[in-house]
Protein backbone atom coordinates (compact mmCIF):
# COMPACT_ATOMS: atom_id res chain seq x y z
CA UNK A 1 0.00 0.00 0.00
CA UNK A 2 1.05 3.12 -0.96
CA UNK A 3 1.34 6.05 1.95
CA UNK A 4 -0.38 9.17 1.47
CA UNK A 5 1.78 12.04 0.63
CA UNK A 6 0.17 13.86 3.71
CA UNK A 7 1.40 11.27 6.05
CA UNK A 8 4.78 10.94 4.31
CA UNK A 9 5.93 14.60 5.20
CA UNK A 10 4.48 14.27 8.17
CA UNK A 11 6.19 11.03 8.81
CA UNK A 12 9.58 13.06 7.64
CA UNK A 13 9.10 16.03 9.71
CA UNK A 14 8.81 14.28 12.49
CA UNK A 15 12.15 12.42 11.86
CA UNK A 16 14.11 15.69 10.54
CA UNK A 17 12.80 17.20 14.01
CA UNK A 18 14.06 13.97 15.89
CA UNK A 19 16.91 14.40 14.82
CA UNK A 20 17.78 18.25 15.63
CA UNK A 21 16.50 17.53 18.85
CA UNK A 22 18.26 14.06 19.40
CA UNK A 23 21.29 14.62 22.18
CA UNK A 24 24.42 15.36 21.67
CA UNK A 25 27.41 12.12 21.07
CA UNK A 26 29.18 11.34 24.41
CA UNK A 27 32.32 12.98 22.92
CA UNK A 28 30.55 16.66 21.86
CA UNK A 29 32.30 19.03 24.60
CA UNK A 30 30.57 19.98 27.48
CA UNK A 31 30.12 23.20 28.24
CA UNK A 32 27.84 23.32 31.02
CA UNK A 33 30.08 22.67 33.60
CA UNK A 34 32.20 25.88 34.99
CA UNK A 35 35.27 26.20 33.83
CA UNK A 36 38.19 26.00 36.33
CA UNK A 37 40.15 28.92 38.02
CA UNK A 38 44.01 29.61 36.14
CA UNK A 39 45.24 29.59 39.24
CA UNK A 40 43.31 26.57 40.95
CA UNK A 41 46.19 24.03 42.11
CA UNK A 42 44.09 21.32 40.36
CA UNK A 43 45.16 23.80 36.80
CA UNK A 44 47.95 23.90 34.62
CA UNK A 45 50.64 26.05 35.46
CA UNK A 46 52.00 28.81 33.17
CA UNK A 47 55.89 29.19 33.94
CA UNK A 48 59.06 30.48 32.37
CA UNK A 49 62.30 29.11 32.80
CA UNK A 50 64.78 31.61 34.19
CA UNK A 51 68.08 31.41 35.50
CA UNK A 52 69.20 31.53 39.19
CA UNK A 53 70.77 35.59 38.67
CA UNK A 54 67.42 37.30 37.95
CA UNK A 55 66.81 40.35 39.05
CA UNK A 56 64.01 42.02 40.74
CA UNK A 57 62.76 43.81 37.84
CA UNK A 58 63.12 40.48 35.88
CA UNK A 59 60.55 39.11 38.92
CA UNK A 60 58.32 41.62 39.07
CA UNK A 61 58.42 41.43 34.78
CA UNK A 62 57.08 37.25 35.65
CA UNK A 63 54.54 38.88 37.66
CA UNK A 64 53.39 41.22 35.43
CA UNK A 65 52.44 38.51 33.05
CA UNK A 66 50.58 36.83 35.86
CA UNK A 67 52.77 33.82 36.35
CA UNK A 68 53.18 32.61 39.48
CA UNK A 69 55.57 29.25 38.91
CA UNK A 70 59.19 29.31 37.65
CA UNK A 71 61.79 26.55 36.77
CA UNK A 72 65.11 27.80 37.73
CA UNK A 73 68.51 26.69 35.77
CA UNK A 74 71.54 26.87 38.20
CA UNK A 75 75.25 26.98 37.94
CA UNK A 76 76.91 24.69 40.43
CA UNK A 77 77.88 27.29 42.98
CA UNK A 78 73.62 28.08 43.11
CA UNK A 79 72.50 24.49 43.42
CA UNK A 80 72.66 24.92 47.24
CA UNK A 81 70.87 25.13 50.62
CA UNK A 82 71.57 28.61 50.77
CA UNK A 83 71.43 29.93 47.45
CA UNK A 84 67.69 28.13 46.76
CA UNK A 85 66.28 29.75 49.99
CA UNK A 86 67.48 33.03 49.41
CA UNK A 87 66.06 32.95 45.81
CA UNK A 88 62.91 31.45 46.80
CA UNK A 89 62.26 34.41 49.62
CA UNK A 90 62.81 36.94 46.58
CA UNK A 91 60.19 35.07 44.84
CA UNK A 92 57.76 34.94 47.16
CA UNK A 93 57.61 38.54 47.51
CA UNK A 94 55.64 38.38 43.85
CA UNK A 95 53.94 35.47 44.87
CA UNK A 96 55.75 33.20 42.18
CA UNK A 97 56.94 29.98 43.54
CA UNK A 98 60.10 28.06 42.00
CA UNK A 99 58.36 24.69 41.48
CA UNK A 100 61.38 22.64 39.33
CA UNK A 101 65.37 23.08 39.19
CA UNK A 102 67.45 21.75 37.20
CA UNK A 103 71.21 21.40 38.28
CA UNK A 104 73.65 20.85 35.61
CA UNK A 105 75.41 17.99 36.68
CA UNK A 106 72.83 16.05 35.81
CA UNK A 107 73.90 16.81 31.72
CA UNK A 108 77.35 15.71 32.70
CA UNK A 109 79.74 13.42 30.48
CA UNK A 110 81.40 11.97 33.41
CA UNK A 111 77.75 10.58 34.50
CA UNK A 112 76.36 9.76 30.68
CA UNK A 113 79.41 8.02 30.08
CA UNK A 114 80.14 6.30 33.03
CA UNK A 115 83.61 8.07 34.06
CA UNK A 116 85.34 7.34 37.64
CA UNK A 117 84.50 11.38 38.97
CA UNK A 118 80.63 10.03 38.18
CA UNK A 119 80.46 9.18 41.72
CA UNK A 120 81.70 12.42 43.37
CA UNK A 121 78.90 14.67 40.90
CA UNK A 122 76.46 11.72 41.86
CA UNK A 123 77.10 12.56 45.46
CA UNK A 124 76.53 16.60 44.22
CA UNK A 125 73.24 15.67 42.89
CA UNK A 126 72.10 13.70 45.80
CA UNK A 127 72.86 16.66 47.91
CA UNK A 128 71.12 18.98 45.51
CA UNK A 129 68.40 16.62 45.89
CA UNK A 130 67.79 16.57 49.30
CA UNK A 131 68.24 20.91 49.55
CA UNK A 132 64.75 20.52 47.46
CA UNK A 133 63.11 18.71 49.31
CA UNK A 134 63.95 20.49 52.34
CA UNK A 135 62.58 23.63 50.47
CA UNK A 136 59.62 21.68 49.29
CA UNK A 137 60.72 22.67 45.61
CA UNK A 138 58.86 19.26 43.77
CA UNK A 139 60.42 18.97 41.12
CA UNK A 140 64.11 18.06 39.34
CA UNK A 141 64.31 18.01 36.01
CA UNK A 142 67.14 16.48 34.22
CA UNK A 143 68.37 14.84 30.53
CA UNK A 144 71.05 11.79 29.42
CA UNK A 145 72.46 12.74 26.36
CA UNK A 146 76.01 13.32 26.20
CA UNK A 147 77.03 12.93 22.99
CA UNK A 148 74.59 15.26 21.60
CA UNK A 149 74.67 17.97 18.71
CA UNK A 150 71.78 20.23 19.37
CA UNK A 151 71.95 22.72 15.76
CA UNK A 152 73.32 22.57 12.55
CA UNK A 153 72.86 26.13 12.35
CA UNK A 154 70.13 29.41 12.36
CA UNK A 155 67.69 30.33 10.38
CA UNK A 156 65.50 33.55 9.67
CA UNK A 157 61.50 32.70 9.67
CA UNK A 158 59.04 35.12 9.86
CA UNK A 159 62.29 37.90 10.75
CA UNK A 160 63.85 35.87 13.87
CA UNK A 161 66.47 33.84 14.35
CA UNK A 162 66.20 30.64 15.10
CA UNK A 163 68.13 27.06 15.35
CA UNK A 164 67.38 24.39 12.72
CA UNK A 165 68.81 21.54 12.25
CA UNK A 166 69.68 18.99 9.37
CA UNK A 167 70.21 15.77 9.93
CA UNK A 168 72.34 14.96 6.42
CA UNK A 169 74.41 18.19 7.22
CA UNK A 170 74.88 16.88 10.51
CA UNK A 171 76.17 13.33 9.15
CA UNK A 172 78.04 14.95 6.08
CA UNK A 173 79.92 17.48 7.69
CA UNK A 174 79.46 18.12 11.73
CA UNK A 175 79.31 14.37 13.46
CA UNK A 176 82.79 13.05 14.86
CA UNK A 177 84.05 10.33 17.32
CA UNK A 178 83.47 12.80 20.40
CA UNK A 179 85.45 10.83 23.07
CA UNK A 180 87.49 8.46 21.21
CA UNK A 181 85.17 5.28 20.74
CA UNK A 182 82.00 3.97 20.36
CA UNK A 183 79.60 3.68 23.47
CA UNK A 184 76.58 1.65 22.50
CA UNK A 185 73.18 1.37 23.89
CA UNK A 186 73.28 -1.53 26.24
CA UNK A 187 76.40 0.58 27.99
CA UNK A 188 74.50 4.03 27.73
CA UNK A 189 71.89 2.01 29.61
CA UNK A 190 73.98 0.60 32.22
CA UNK A 191 75.12 3.84 32.86
CA UNK A 192 71.65 5.40 33.24
CA UNK A 193 71.03 3.02 35.97
CA UNK A 194 74.24 3.83 37.93
CA UNK A 195 72.93 7.15 37.65
CA UNK A 196 69.24 6.96 38.33
CA UNK A 197 69.79 4.03 41.45
CA UNK A 198 72.05 5.99 43.44
CA UNK A 199 69.73 9.35 42.90
CA UNK A 200 65.99 8.17 42.81
CA UNK A 201 66.40 7.07 46.47
CA UNK A 202 67.56 10.35 47.43
CA UNK A 203 64.39 12.03 45.43
CA UNK A 204 61.56 9.67 47.27
CA UNK A 205 62.84 10.08 50.63
CA UNK A 206 63.27 13.94 49.99
CA UNK A 207 59.54 14.07 48.02
CA UNK A 208 60.46 15.33 44.75
CA UNK A 209 60.13 14.08 41.44
CA UNK A 210 62.51 13.57 38.63
CA UNK A 211 61.64 14.32 35.38
CA UNK A 212 63.29 13.52 32.32
CA UNK A 213 63.63 15.55 28.99
CA UNK A 214 63.49 13.63 25.41
CA UNK A 215 66.71 13.33 23.86
CA UNK A 216 67.26 16.72 21.31
CA UNK A 217 67.08 16.07 18.11
CA UNK A 218 66.19 12.18 18.69
CA UNK A 219 68.40 10.99 17.04
CA UNK A 220 69.15 7.44 17.71
CA UNK A 221 72.99 8.02 17.48
CA UNK A 222 75.43 10.41 17.68
CA UNK A 223 78.90 11.60 17.60
CA UNK A 224 79.84 7.82 18.41
CA UNK A 225 77.45 7.77 21.33
CA UNK A 226 73.92 5.68 21.62
CA UNK A 227 70.83 8.02 22.75
CA UNK A 228 68.00 6.62 24.84
CA UNK A 229 65.08 8.62 24.93
CA UNK A 230 64.73 9.29 21.58
CA UNK A 231 61.40 6.53 21.31
CA UNK A 232 58.22 5.70 23.59
CA UNK A 233 60.17 3.05 24.75
CA UNK A 234 63.04 4.34 26.12
CA UNK A 235 61.13 5.87 28.46
CA UNK A 236 59.28 2.18 29.20
CA UNK A 237 62.71 0.94 29.64
CA UNK A 238 63.56 3.73 31.96
CA UNK A 239 60.16 3.69 33.89
CA UNK A 240 61.43 -0.28 35.22
CA UNK A 241 64.94 0.27 35.86
CA UNK A 242 63.33 2.64 38.33
CA UNK A 243 60.97 0.39 39.49
CA UNK A 244 57.83 2.15 38.41
CA UNK A 245 58.47 4.85 41.18
CA UNK A 246 55.65 8.20 41.05
CA UNK A 247 59.05 9.72 41.78
CA UNK A 248 60.50 9.06 38.46
CA UNK A 249 58.61 10.23 35.29
CA UNK A 250 58.74 12.82 32.18
CA UNK A 251 58.97 15.81 30.99
CA UNK A 252 57.44 16.07 27.93
CA UNK A 253 58.95 18.52 25.04
CA UNK A 254 56.54 19.16 22.88
CA UNK A 255 59.09 20.29 20.42
CA UNK A 256 61.66 17.80 20.89
CA UNK A 257 58.85 14.57 20.36
CA UNK A 258 57.31 16.54 17.50
CA UNK A 259 60.64 16.49 15.54
CA UNK A 260 60.62 12.95 15.60
CA UNK A 261 57.52 12.53 13.70
CA UNK A 262 55.70 9.34 13.75
CA UNK A 263 59.19 7.56 14.55
CA UNK A 264 58.69 8.23 17.86
CA UNK A 265 56.61 5.34 19.02
CA UNK A 266 53.81 7.18 20.78
CA UNK A 267 52.93 10.87 19.16
CA UNK A 268 52.49 13.73 21.91
CA UNK A 269 48.47 13.34 22.56
CA UNK A 270 49.20 9.44 23.18
CA UNK A 271 52.53 10.36 25.31
CA UNK A 272 50.14 12.80 27.50
CA UNK A 273 47.67 10.49 27.69
CA UNK A 274 50.10 7.42 28.74
CA UNK A 275 52.18 8.96 31.38
CA UNK A 276 49.20 11.32 32.58
CA UNK A 277 47.20 8.43 33.01
CA UNK A 278 50.04 6.96 35.77
CA UNK A 279 50.41 10.25 36.93
CA UNK A 280 54.08 10.30 35.94
CA UNK A 281 54.07 13.87 33.89
CA UNK A 282 55.70 16.02 35.68
CA UNK A 283 56.47 19.11 33.11
CA UNK A 284 56.15 20.25 29.45
CA UNK A 285 57.81 22.48 27.92
CA UNK A 286 54.93 23.78 25.23
CA UNK A 287 57.42 24.64 21.98
CA UNK A 288 56.44 23.77 18.27
CA UNK A 289 58.58 23.38 15.24
CA UNK A 290 58.46 23.89 11.49
CA UNK A 291 58.76 19.85 10.34
CA UNK A 292 60.00 16.21 11.42
CA UNK A 293 63.54 14.67 11.00
CA UNK A 294 65.57 15.16 8.90
CA UNK A 295 65.37 18.98 8.81
CA UNK A 296 63.41 21.48 11.23
CA UNK A 297 63.70 24.44 12.78
CA UNK A 298 62.04 26.09 15.77
CA UNK A 299 59.19 28.18 15.76
CA UNK A 300 56.96 30.08 18.04
CA UNK A 301 54.19 28.17 19.70
CA UNK A 302 51.41 29.26 17.26
CA UNK A 303 53.33 28.87 14.56
CA UNK A 304 54.69 25.64 13.64
CA UNK A 305 53.09 22.37 12.53
CA UNK A 306 51.90 20.70 16.18
CA UNK A 307 48.29 21.52 17.25
CA UNK A 308 49.26 23.28 20.30
CA UNK A 309 45.43 24.15 20.85
CA UNK A 310 45.07 20.23 21.08
CA UNK A 311 47.89 20.14 23.21
CA UNK A 312 46.30 22.48 25.79
CA UNK A 313 43.35 20.64 25.75
CA UNK A 314 44.67 16.94 26.19
CA UNK A 315 46.53 18.20 29.23
CA UNK A 316 43.74 19.15 30.96
CA UNK A 317 41.92 16.32 30.20
CA UNK A 318 43.79 13.91 31.45
CA UNK A 319 44.49 16.44 35.12
CA UNK A 320 47.49 17.39 34.53
CA UNK A 321 48.75 20.06 36.82
CA UNK A 322 52.45 20.73 36.54
CA UNK A 323 54.20 23.63 34.65
CA UNK A 324 53.63 24.28 31.07
CA UNK A 325 56.67 26.70 29.85
CA UNK A 326 57.00 28.45 26.47
CA UNK A 327 60.52 26.92 25.57
CA UNK A 328 63.78 28.38 23.14
CA UNK A 329 61.47 31.43 23.19
CA UNK A 330 62.84 32.86 19.45
CA UNK A 331 64.27 36.75 20.38
CA UNK A 332 62.39 39.17 19.14
CA UNK A 333 64.16 42.72 18.05
CA UNK A 334 65.01 44.55 21.14
CA UNK A 335 64.16 41.97 23.13
CA UNK A 336 67.34 41.33 26.15
CA UNK A 337 67.88 39.51 29.23
CA UNK A 338 64.43 37.53 29.95
CA UNK A 339 63.42 38.00 26.42
CA UNK A 340 60.33 40.40 27.79
CA UNK A 341 58.76 40.66 24.43
CA UNK A 342 58.99 36.93 23.33
CA UNK A 343 57.86 35.74 26.21
CA UNK A 344 54.73 37.91 27.19
CA UNK A 345 53.77 36.67 23.45
CA UNK A 346 54.34 33.11 24.59
CA UNK A 347 52.71 33.18 28.04
CA UNK A 348 49.40 35.31 26.32
CA UNK A 349 49.44 32.79 23.38
CA UNK A 350 49.57 29.62 26.03
CA UNK A 351 46.59 31.60 28.66
CA UNK A 352 44.28 32.19 25.82
CA UNK A 353 44.60 28.44 25.21
CA UNK A 354 44.30 27.63 28.67
CA UNK A 355 40.97 29.58 28.89
CA UNK A 356 39.70 27.84 26.02
CA UNK A 357 41.10 24.22 27.35
CA UNK A 358 39.15 24.96 30.92
CA UNK A 359 35.87 26.24 29.34
CA UNK A 360 35.81 22.56 26.97
CA UNK A 361 37.02 20.17 29.88
CA UNK A 362 35.44 22.17 32.91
Amino acid sequence: MTTPRRDFLKTAGLIGAGSLLAPEPATAINRTRKPIDEYDPRNVKLARRVSGSLSDDDMMFLQQLGLRSVRVDLTRQQANLGFLRDLQKRFAKHNIQIYSAVHPVQGSVNIGLGRPERDAEIREYQDFLKALGRLKIPVAGYAFHPGNTYSTGRVVHRGYSVRVFDLDVFRKSVEKMRFGREYGAEEMWDNYEYFIKRVLPVAEDSDVRMALHPDDPPVARMNGVAKLFTHFDGYKRANEIAGRSPHWGVLLCVGTWSEGGKKMGKDVFEMIRYWGKRKQLFAIHFRNVSGTLPRFFETFPDDGYQDMPKVMRTLREVGFNGTTIGDHIPRMINDSGLQQAGAAYCVAYMRALLKQANRDVG
